[in-house]
């Protein structure tokens, strides 16, 4: 007995295509109606050996040899029976499907514990490699290679979903990389790519760093660059929101882990923007400060000595720059 599972709706619900956008599988190219790349259950080293039909939704490996349906590719990934796989692509998508053993008391609790569940960002089965953190183009946003090779923030030539951009990893609380951010370096579009069913307001980026830091206090920035910017400029206890606006799963991090937060968005219409309607959200639930970046720029732009500077005169406190916990 146990959780209710539906193989025929599973398979008919979930596209392979679907699946492998989960996991994140790099290097995927499209030719006609399938997709053909390195085989992500074995790991080969040959980029022609993993096939998926997306018209029959099955998948085979030429050198593994494992093939069949998303029921048997998620088996082979998560290394578990076909009845488990299915539990969890109906989890992971939604699709309908009961418990036959549902105690009213704990099922508030059980339904909360999924969608937390559903929420998270499953930490990738791969790194990039070969990462240049010394590209141009950081070099022009400011950022050196130490603190590049830090964050492991490089310069991206191989194949896949991110050739040919700066990549920047996105790693949860545990520290754990969850995906990719792209940044084109030469004007094509989008500017920044992120991975189909990525969810941006699961995560914080940077805040393993900045809760390892032990500070009472953190600033709270908009984009990836700000933060590298902050961080590089001695202050360590920083996190990007990925944007301008502050998700529920974001506010419980922030006032569940710091005392104080000190939003430092950028200066132009969007960032008072998002700085009026994140400082309403947070006004009761913490101490909460404003660092006035100056009209029409952004932290990333100011040199490190503004940005200090900027900070100190928001929270009067100059241990903030010393590294004290405050």
């Amino acid at each position: 007995m146990g959780e209710w599972v539906e193989f025929a709706a599973v398979k008919q619900a979930v596209s392979l295509e679907a699946v492998l956008h989960h996991y994140q599988v790099p290097g995927l190219r499209r030719r006609r109606d399938y997709l053909e790349g390195r085989c992500p259950i074995h790991r080969g080293e040959r980029d022609d050996s993993f096939r998926a039909s997306l018209n029959k939704n099955v998948f085979h490996c030429f050198w593994c040899q494992a093939k069949g349906n998303v029921l048997d590719f998620v088996a082979a990934m998560e290394k578990c029976s076909v009845r488990e796989a299915a539990c969890r692509l109906q989890r992971w998508f939604g699709v309908g499907a009961s418990s036959e053993l549902a105690p009213m008391p704990r099922e508030g609790r059980k339904a909360e514990l999924v969608r937390e569940k559903e929420e998270c960002n499953l930490p990738l089965r791969f790194v990039l490699t070969g990462l240049d953190h010394g590209h141009g183009y950081l070099q022009q946003r400011g950022i050196d290679r130490a603190t590049a090779a830090e964050f492991g923030v490089g310069f991206y030539g191989g194949p896949g979903l991110m050739s040919q951009r700066i990549v920047i990893p996105i790693r949860n609380a545990q520290g754990q990389i969850v995906a990719y951010a792209g940044r084109a370096v030469d004007g094509r579009s989008p500017k920044y790519k992120l991975p189909a069913g990525f969810r941006k307001g699961s995560e914080l980026f940077n805040q393993h760093r900045a809760s390892a830091t032990g500070s009472k206090t953190v600033i709270v920035v908009e984009g990836y660059f700000d933060c590298l910017r902050v961080h590089q400029a001695g202050i360590p206890f920083v996190v990007a929101l990925m944007g301008t606006s502050l998700s529920a799963s974001q506010e419980r991090v922030l006032t569940g882990r710091f005392e104080k937060v000190v939003l430092m968005l950028d200066g132009d219409a969007a960032g008072r923007a998002g700085t009026r309607a994140i400082s309403t959200q947070l006004s009761r639930k913490c101490t909460l400060a404003v660092a006035n970046v100056p009209d029409g720029e952004q932290p990333d732009q100011l040199v490190p000595a503004d940005i200090q500077n900027l900070i100190l005169q928001t929270t009067h406190e100059r241990s903030v720059l010393f590294g004290t916990r405050v």
